[in-house]
Formats: C-alpha cells, sequence, structure tokens
C-alpha cells in the first residue's frame, strides 16, 4: 500500500482518520461538511435539529419520503436565522445527511430476540374419515413436532399461544359465501354428505373440524407475524395444518381452506402498514391463491419454486410458468421458477436462491419476509419427486435471516414423506434458533439443464424491471413469436433461446376423485430414498459449540509502529479502537477470550522461507535509521525494533483462533491482530505486511488438523497477492479476492490481480479474482459478486474451515479504498459465509485505515456471528429502477462479473450457465395478458368484477380452460342438511 506524503487532512464525519500523507491522494469526500461562513451557535443549533429529523427522510428503499411539516419548519427557522445574523444575501445552503454510521450506532442495542413458534395440537384431529391413506394427514403435524422436541427446539422458543382468525380477517381475501360455505360444514358428522361436497373440489376433503382448524391456522399465522412486527420476537415458526398457499379467494383448493401466509400478508399491509412484503413459496406445487391475491400489488413480492412440467404437473396452470410477471403496478413482482423435470437437487434450488432471489429480494428491501415452507421437494417426498435434502433447507433460509430486520416467518405447507417432512422442518427451526447450518453430506451437484433453462427464461422475463438482473449479456435475434414459441436463426451455443412450452394436464372436471388419490412410488424407490434418507440423518452433524465466538486481541501487538512517521495509516490506534468499540458494544463478555501466544518458526515457515523470518528477527537492537533503511528496501513497509515479537503475535493468535473453533470449543474466531499479513509474500515483506496471518492458519489446519478443503476470502480492498502466490498451486486452498484493481493500477499494481489469474499446476481454478474497475462500489456490488459467484463456487468447494482476511479499507469513509462498503453490509458478507463449514469461519483483521470505519465494521462483524440482528444495508441507493441509467460502479461492476463468470465457468460447474447471453427487448414478455384468464374465472365463479378484481389474475392468452378454478356446484340440498344436522 504506497504511501505518498500530503498535508493530513481531518475528516468531521469520521474523525480521527489515522493517516496524514495518503489522505490527500485519496480524496476523502466528507459529505455532513456544511460549508458556511460566520454561523452562530444557535444557527448551527437550529441546522443540527433540521438535520436530525432529516434523519427520517429515507425509507427502507432508498426513496424519499414527503419531508414532514416538523422538518420545513426547522429548516425554515434554521435558514431565517442563517441569513440575519449573515447579513449576506448569497449564503448557499448545504444539505445535511444522516451520519453514515448511523445504522452501526443503531445496532448497538441490537440484541439477539426468541425465535417465536406457535402450534396448537388440535390441529392433528384434521383427516380424511373415508380415506386413512389420504397424503394429508395428522402425521405430517404430529411428526414435525416429534422431531422438534427430539432436538430440544421446542423448548428453546417463545411460545405463542395460538388463536383462530376472526371472520372480518378472513373476509380481507376470501368472499363469505367461500367462509360460510366452510362453516356450515362445522361439526356434520356425516361422511357421505361430506365426501359428496369435497368430491366437487380438486383435492379436497371436509372433517368436522375443519372450519375451526383452517380458521386457527390462519389465525396462528397472523399472530406470529404481529409478535415479529412488534418486536415480541426476532424469527418464527408456525407449524400449521390444513396448509393455504393453494385456497384461492371463493375457492378450496389442493388440500387448502383459508390461504394463511396471504391473510398475514394483507392483515401486514392494512394493520402494520407495511409497503414491502416478501413471500417465498418452494412448495412443490405452486401457490397459485397466493399468487392471485398479490397478481396487481406491488407492495409484495411473490416468489415462487414449483414442479410444472410444461403444465403437466398440478396444478396444471398457464399462470404458473415464468412469464407470469404480474399485472399493472404488480408488473414485475411476480416470480414463478417452474422446474420442468424431476429430480432436482440441493444444486438446482441453490442456483434459484443465489441467481435470482437473493439479488432480487436484497433491490426490493422487504420489511417482512413470509416462508410458504413445503417439504415436498424434499427426498422422499413422493409428491414431488424431487431430491433436495432435509439439510438444504437451512441453507436456503440462512442468506434471508438478516434482511427485513430478521423478521422472517416460517408457514408449514405441504411435504408428504414424513421422514423428510419432519427432518426439514425441524432443521429450519433450528436455523431460525441461531444454529449454524449443518454441513451437506453429499457434493452440491451441478444445475441441471431443465433448471438452467428455466432460471435464465426468468431472468429474460423479470430483467427489465430490476437493476439486479442485468447481469447476462444480450444479443439481436430477428426472432418473431410462432404460437408458444420463440424462434431465431444462427444459434449459438452461449446464446439462450427463450421457450414456452405447454403440454397441460386433464381437463377441468364437475366431479374429482376422494379416494385412492395417493400416488405411491415404486417399492425399489422408495426403499431407496428411505435408506439414504437414513444415511444422511446419521451423518449429518447437528451438534455445535455453545460459544459462538472466541476473540484474540493482545495489546503488545501496538508496539509495531512507524518511528519516523506517527500518522502512518497502518499504525497501533487501529486495533485498539476496534478493541474499545468491542468493549462498548458489551461484545468482549459474550465472547471467549483467547490467550495469545507468537506462532514458533516451524509455523510461520508453513508460509514464509526461513531466511525472511530470520531477517525479520534480526531487527531487535537495530538502530531507527538502519530500520528506515532496511524498510525503504521493500514495497510500502516499515519497520521497527518489535516487529518480529508483534508479527508472530499476531500469527500466533490466528492459530489460538483455528485450535480453538477445530477443536469444537467455539463455533467462530474474530482475531483483532496487526500487523496485517496478506500482502506479504513467502520471502518478503510487503505493504505493511511482515507475516502471512491467514496463509499460516490454512497452512496450519492442513498440517495440523488434516483438513482438505480451506476457503479463504480476501475482501481487503487490495489484492493479496501474497496469499495468491502462497497458494496458486495448492488445491487444498480455495482463494477468493474482491479487490479494486483499476487494470492494474492500483496497489499492489500489475497484472496478478485480474480476473484471468486463476492459479497454476494443481492450483488452477482455485484462484478466482474478482477487480472492480471503478471506485465507489458499495454493497450491493459486493452484495451481487457474493451471490452469483463467491457463495455459489465456495458451495461447490464444500470448505472445512472459511478463513476471511477481513481488510475493511473498502469500508464508506476509508482514505485508501475510495469504495463505500457499510459496516452492516460486511456483518451480512459475514453472515452468508458462517453458512459455509458449519460455521466454522474465522475473521481475522487485515486493512483499513479509518477507525471509526474498521471498527464499526468489525463490531459489525462480530454481532453478526454472535447472532444478533442488525439494520439492512441500503441496497438500491442510487439505483433502484433498472429503467434509469446504471451508475458507472454498478455498470462496471456488471463488467466484472461478467468477465469472472466467463473464466471461472471453465473451473467451477455451478456458474457454467451464468454468462449466458439472453436475447435483447422483451419478447415472450410482452405477450403476457391476463384478460382472458381473468373473464373465464369470474364467469365460472359467478362473480362481479368488484368482488375479484384485485384478487384473480395470473394466466396467458389463449387459455382455453379456467386456470384452477373449477365450475361451483349448487349445493342448496346440502346446505339445508347440513344447517339441520349440525352438531350443537
Amino acid at each position: 500500500m504506497p504511501v505518498k506524503k500530503n498535508p493530513e487532512i481531518k475528516s468531521e464525519q469520521s474523525s480521527p482518520i489515522v493517516t496524514r500523507r495518503s489522505a490527500q491522494q485519496a480524496k476523502i469526500q466528507t459529505r455532513a461538511m456544511v460549508k458556511s461562513t460566520s454561523t452562530s451557535t444557535s444557527a448551527a443549533a437550529a441546522t443540527s435539529t433540521a438535520a436530525a429529523a432529516g434523519a427520517t427522510l429515507s425509507n427502507r428503499s432508498g426513496e424519499a419520503r414527503k419531508p414532514s411539516a416538523a422538518l420545513l419548519e426547522a429548516k425554515r427557522r434554521a435558514r431565517n436565522q442563517l441569513k440575519a445574523q449573515s447579513n449576506m444575501s448569497n449564503i448557499v445552503m448545504h444539505e445535511t445527511v444522516t451520519d453514515i454510521f448511523q445504522n452501526a450506532v443503531n445496532a448497538k442495542g441490537m440484541l439477539r430476540g426468541p425465535t417465536a413458534l406457535i402450534f396448537d395440537e388440535t390441529m392433528s384431529q384434521h383427516c380424511c374419515l373415508w380415506d386413512k391413506l389420504h397424503w394429508e394427514r395428522p402425521e405430517r403435524f404430529t411428526r414435525v413436532l416429534e422431531r422438534c422436541q427430539e432436538l430440544k427446539l421446542v423448548d428453546r422458543c417463545l411460545r405463542i399461544k395460538s388463536r383462530s382468525a376472526t371472520k372480518e380477517e378472513i373476509l380481507k381475501l376470501h368472499t363469505a359465501e367461500h367462509y360460510e360455505q366452510l362453516e356450515l360444514t362445522s361439526g356434520i358428522r356425516d361422511d357421505e354428505n361430506m365426501e359428496e361436497l369435497s368430491s366437487h373440489f380438486d383435492s379436497i376433503y371436509i372433517h368436522p373440524s375443519t372450519f375451526e382448524l383452517s380458521l386457527l391456522a390462519s389465525g396462528s399465522t397472523i399472530e406470529l407475524v404481529d409478535q415479529l412486527i412488534m418486536g415480541k420476537a426476532q424469527n418464527g415458526m408456525a407449524i400449521i395444518r390444513p396448509p393455504g398457499h393453494h385456497a384461492m379467494k371463493a375457492e378450496f383448493n389442493g388440500y387448502c381452506f383459508f390461504n394463511n401466509v396471504a391473510l398475514a400478508a394483507k392483515h401486514a399491509l392494512d394493520k402494520h402498514k407495511l409497503q414491502r412484503i416478501l413471500i417465498i413459496d418452494y412448495d412443490v406445487h405452486h401457490g397459485q391463491g397466493t399468487q392471485r391475491f398479490f397478481y396487481d400489488d406491488p407492495r409484495v413480492l411473490y416468489f415462487s419454486i414449483h414442479r410444472f412440467e410444461y403444465g403437466s404437473f398440478w396444478p396444471n396452470l398457464h399462470e404458473s410458468d415464468f412469464h407470469a410477471i404480474g399485472t399493472g403496478a404488480g408488473q414485475g413482482y411476480n416470480f414463478n421458477v417452474p422446474l420442468n423435470a424431476t429430480g432436482m437437487t440441493n444444486g438446482d434450488y441453490l442456483a434459484i436462491f443465489q441467481q435470482l432471489l437473493m439479488p432480487v429480494a436484497l433491490e426490493f428491501q422487504p420489511e417482512l419476509i413470509l416462508v410458504s415452507a413445503g417439504y415436498d421437494a424434499a427426498l422422499g417426498c413422493p409428491e414431488g419427486e424431487m431430491e433436495v435434502t432435509p439439510a438444504c433447507y437451512p441453507h436456503l433460509l440462512n442468506p434471508l435471516l438478516r434482511l427485513a430486520s430478521c423478521r422472517v416467518a416460517v408457514v408449514l405447507e405441504g411435504g408428504y414423506c414424513l421422514e423428510s417432512l419432519a427432518e426439514g422442518a425441524a432443521l429450519s427451526l433450528r436455523s431460525l434458533l441461531g444454529d449454524p447450518c449443518p454441513p451437506l453430506v453429499e457434493p452440491v451437484q451441478i444445475p441441471r439443464q431443465e433448471l438452467t433453462e428455466a432460471l435464465l427464461n426468468c431472468i429474460y422475463a423479470h430483467r427489465p424491471y430490476w437493476r439486479c438482473l442485468q447481469l447476462q449479456k444480450t444479443y439481436d435475434t430477428n426472432s418473431q413469436l410462432v404460437g408458444d414459441h420463440l424462434t431465431e436463426s444462427s444459434p449459438n451455443v452461449d446464446e439462450h433461446r427463450v421457450h414456452r412450452v405447454w403440454i397441460g394436464g386433464p381437463p377441468a372436471m364437475d366431479r374429482y376423485p376422494t379416494r385412492d388419490t395417493a400416488i405411491l412410488l415404486p417399492p425399489e424407490v422408495h426403499a431407496r430414498n428411505k435408506a439414504r434418507l437414513r444415511i444422511l440423518r446419521a451423518e449429518t452433524k447437528l451438534s455445535a459449540p455453545t460459544v459462538r465466538v472466541c476473540y484474540a486481541y493482545e495489546e503488545e501487538m501496538l508496539q509495531h509502529c512507524n518511528l519516523h512517521d506517527v500518522g502512518h495509516p497502518e499504525q497501533p490506534m487501529r486495533i485498539k479502537h476496534i478493541h474499545q468499540m468491542h468493549k462498548e458494544y458489551e461484545l468482549l463478555t459474550r465472547m471467549m477470550p483467547l490467550m495469545p501466544r507468537a506462532a514458533t518458526t516451524d509455523e510461520v515457515c508453513l508460509a514464509h522461507t526461513r531466511s525472511h523470518v530470520n531477517s525479520i528477527r534480526r531487527l531487535l537492537g537495530r538502530s531507527p535509521e538502519e530500520l528506515q533503511e532496511l524498510g525503504a528496501g521493500f514495497n510500502s513497509v516499515y519497520l521497527h525494533p518489535r516487529t518480529f515479537d508483534c508479527a508472530t503475535l499476531a500469527a500466533g493468535s490466528v492459530l489460538q483462533a483455528v485450535d480453538c473453533v477445530l477443536r469444537g470449543e467455539t463455533r467462530s474466531g474474530i482475531c483483532n491482530v496487526r500487523p496485517p499479513g496478506h500482502h506479504a509474500e513467502p520471502d518478503q515483506p510487503h505493504g505493511f505486511c511482515i507475516f502471512n496471518n491467514v496463509a499460516i492458519a490454512a497452512q496450519y489446519a492442513i498440517r495440523d488438523f488434516g483438513l482438505q478443503r480451506v476457503l479463504i476470502v480476501d475482501w481487503d480492498v487490495h489484492h493479496g497477492n501474497g496469499t495468491q502466490h502462497i497458494f496458486e498451486a495448492n488445491p487444498k486452498v480455495l482463494y477468493i479476492s474482491v479487490h479494486r484493481y483499476e487494470h492494474g493500477s492500483f496497489f499492489p499494481k500489475g497484472p496478478d490481480g485480474n480476473y484471468d489469474v486463476v492459479g497454476k499446476q494443481a492450483g488452477r481454478g482455485f484462484n478466482v479474482n474478482i477487480p472492480w474497475n471503478k471506485k465507489g462500489m458499495g454493497d450491493m456490488e459486493y452484495a451481487l459478486a457474493f451471490q452469483q459467484l463467491i457463495m455459489p463456487i465456495a458451495y461447490e468447494f464444500n470448505p472445512q474451515l472459511v478463513l476471511v482476511s477481513a481488510g475493511f479499507d473498502a469500508a464508506i469513509g476509508d482514505p485508501l479504498g475510495g469504495c463505500k462498503v457499510t459496516p452492516e453490509g460486511y456483518g451480512l458478507f459475514t453472515h452468508w459465509l458462517s453458512a459455509l463449514a458449519g460455521g466454522k469461519i474465522i475473521v481475522c483483521l487485515e486493512g483499513g485505515y479509518n477507525v471509526n470505519s474498521i471498527s464499526y465494521a468489525m463490531t459489525m462483524c462480530t454481532k453478526s456471528l454472535l447472532g444478533d440482528p442488525m439494520p439492512t444495508p441500503q441496497f438500491n441507493n442510487g439505483s433502484g429502477d433498472a429503467r434509469k441509467p446504471p451508475t458507472v460502479a454498478f455498470q462496471s461492476c456488471l463488467e466484472t462479473l461478467q468477465s469472472c463468470l466467463e473464466v471461472q465457468r471453465h473451473h467451477w460447474k455451478s456458474v457454467d450457465f451464468v454468462n449466458r447471453r439472453l436475447p435483447a427487448g422483451q419478447g415472450v414478455v410482452s405477450e403476457n395478458n391476463n384478460e382472458d384468464f381473468l373473464a373465464a374465472t369470474l364467469q365460472q365463479l359467478s362473480l362481479s368484477n368488484d368482488q375479484d378484481a384485485q384478487g384473480a389474475a395470473g394466466g396467458a392468452q389463449g387459455d382455453q380452460r379456467p386456470s384452477g378454478s373449477k365450475p361451483k356446484v349448487k349445493v342448496k340440498t346440502l346446505t339445508e342438511f347440513m344447517a339441520e344436522n349440525k352438531e350443537q
């Protein structure tokens, strides 16, 4: 890190910045400065009042709200006082801004809250009285509870008392006729007539308790949402039945009567005035009921992953395909990922989350996340015939848990293999409780071709509406839409062709089968799945240390300093301020302190030559002049008589953390150490670095613990040239560096940090560089790099230990980096990485030269590992709307990621498909038209337009059958019978 001699500049926004000579070169932009002349104390106070009020102007999506009357009045008074006291007519007023570290300040008092759990044992009463083998049976509920109790999860939760939904709450979405028809069945003990009524609905049975239990399921879901929004719990789970996501405005459907999740979302919109709710539905059947309720509502983003097989899989709807993206104001807010083959695996679902769901969720900035958690895509389920292992569900849930202020509600839907259902649901609850994601026993398979097609189709359909979906390049085509097919000439292997294929299912029925509806798997398949589930359960490691984090810090490391430049950026106050902030945030007492030790010569020589170690050892006793002369012989290095002691102590402290984590004493580690290490070459110091702490730790873990796969993620703004060179031929270490590069002109300069440098010999492919060629990269750019490149490759690598070279010089306010990553952004990235290696992650300080920035950033990383909630970063800062020109930084980010993906696809199959080019323009999307579907549905339901105009939507132009809405049957005689024979 070269340091040029420039005058000291002090920043009012992050004082003190620990540098004199580099700050001018870094061009620190202090946005909080207000340039004015001759302002009085009273005027400053008035301006401060206006600024404090102005801090409330930004909503979670980064869009400005209308200023309040109080704020406008405060600004007016401040303006008048300034004018009056200065007697100047040309004073320029500057807008004050919120403290750039305000979110980190707010996080000080944010501690991990309880996980709410709601269920009611009476829900086991709901069953099919005329078909004892029906898939939707009480054991689905009881087995889930039993497994949660076996894992001692229930006692760790905050139990919420269940309640029934009121009629008023149900009528927010469902019709009065719908409600009353089910109400009339309450307590009826006539199996023959109940079966007759059920036969008029698709996949429905009605029990005497169905009405009360449906109200209980919906009310409990609403109650859970209330508890989360009111702050009584951090997150929660509703273990309920009957399920709900197929229930439509005026029709029972697919085991569902009232739409639990949709009703809870509507309640949050109306009562709590939320503006952005994300519903994620990974039940293997499309939740068409939920989709229809919010199809034109931009406040609700509905994201469904479901088996489709070109419409041949139930519910056999056109509207379940990728082209159904919403209508009116809701266009772009409905996502369907149609799976057109069985046997989809963990790798397929992880790809959906990483490449599509997470980027969109980050841009959407939800205030609440509702998960329609069906486990019928799990291995062994006869309805889904997919192969998602139960342990994968925590990995799907984990990246969401730090969004929406941690308000995540998981609501049980389907799942019909009792073993995988119970295990998947219990492990989801375990994840909500903050336990580490269990390591996946089986290697993550690459996404299948059918998944690739569906995912790219979805991206193509939605890219006009979302900034984050601009990664793929486009190609021009003279395509014409012929029927449901997009045809082109001159096909190219890297050019994705968008196709809509429709096979469809059986025609609509007036009566549906009510018996023998269970489709059994062949005995050999069932036996194979059962054996595989047994092995997976036995080999999935669920134990985790009680202590979450160990902490390494030693004041002796303060002794290393520059004797000739007391304002040098790499100076002792860096770690002292971090330690002090950890104390102020009361984090030290929550971690296991480590007794630091010096690394031995043999340990340091795991990454360095003995001659290099000895040359540093001989510094003791040298005069300041000799040290200055020796340091000048290296690139950006200063030396001190105690440099050897401090450097070996830094390296040894990281080794102590490795011992602690790999021996199972704590889950993770924080190393507040210096001097930093990632620039240190095998044979010489470099860029403020003496010994390569993280490289030594990786080699130590391999040698002393027998690890075969160690992941190093280096997010320091400078490329870790030393770490790369140490491991460039070693396939046991995957090194991923995201750094500012500027086409090789940014320190450490040269071509080594470019995207096409992938390692050598056996290590080829195990070096991943993500080089930024523009300054100004922030949370959104880094998040895209993580979700679309870093995390997919990391999952494919399947590390046994994660080491983070945590330089915070890409943080906002740093004098050298010129980037804008927030402290809460670093906390989120730490959380994402903690899903790997069973939570075995060690965060080790590297660079970062604004003591406020690095202190807040490291503190947020620590709080993340401790399980605390934190404010969600503002990901759509300045871009937000995909139809507006992108910022220079964002556009450059996309170019970098495209280049990286083009190279890495040859080494990592998990990203092989990502860089395919998409057709220019909207193509099939322009054909999205729901009017025919809506008209057909209204006609079949005999409903007026004003009844259902908002609820129903989603089919395709030319659909000849009502999408999932079957003809209603008049049941006047039956209704009279029920009214007369209802039990008192």
